[in-house]
């Protein structure tokens, strides 16, 4: 019913001044209306006219720009907690980093005492090896030595003594056999 009563109000001045100009008019509009010009009439026409279309698309323009600001609003906070959760997690990444350089320190010095202590082990080990092996040398040269010096005492005995140079009787073999025997 408003609108309608509106759409009146527009359409009627426009009706009342919707007469054609012609050259002879001016003097009939003078003397109808008592002026030479509708200048003022005109004036009101639009006034009435921007006030109805201000009532009109006023509300639907109010609440766009608000829903728009609201929007902008929104989305600034969204961009704003996203630039937090961005930084949070950049901090504890920061934290896991610092965290991990931790470790690997710690994991170096481990590793290098576990060199240390294993080339310890090591030195032990080839020293205690060398030893034995000292002994092993030890006793094999003097096997050796022994065996050596049996071979040449029974070369030296083969080469100067022989079945010849022993005498034996049958006395000195029984002696030799009891001797045995007892």
């Amino acid at each position: 019913m408003k609108k309608l009563a509106l759409f009146a109000l527009l359409l009627l001045p426009a009706i009342l001044l919707a007469s054609g100009h012609e050259s002879g008019e001016v003097s009939r509009y003078f003397t109808q209306t008592g002026r030479e010009s509708d200048f003022w009439p005109r004036v009101i026409n639009f006034t009435i006219f921007a006030l109805i279309l201000y009532y009109l698309v006023a509300n639907p323009i109010k609440n766009f720009f608000k829903d728009r600001r609201e929007g902008i609003a929104g989305q600034l906070k969204e961009i704003e907690s996203k630039l937090q959760a961005a930084k949070d997690e950049k901090r504890e990444a920061q934290a896991r980093l610092e965290e991990s350089a931790n470790k690997a320190a710690e994991i170096i010095e481990d590793a290098k005492l576990e060199a240390k202590i294993l080339a310890e082990k090591i030195a032990d080990a080839s020293v205690n090896e060398l030893e034995v092996l000292e002994k092993q040398f030890a006793e094999k040269t003097a096997l050796e030595e022994r065996k050596a010096a049996r071979e040449v005492i029974d070369e030296v005995l083969s080469e100067n003594i022989t079945t010849d140079d022993i005498t034996l009787d049958e006395s000195k073999i029984v002696d030799i056999i009891s001797k045995k025997v007892a």
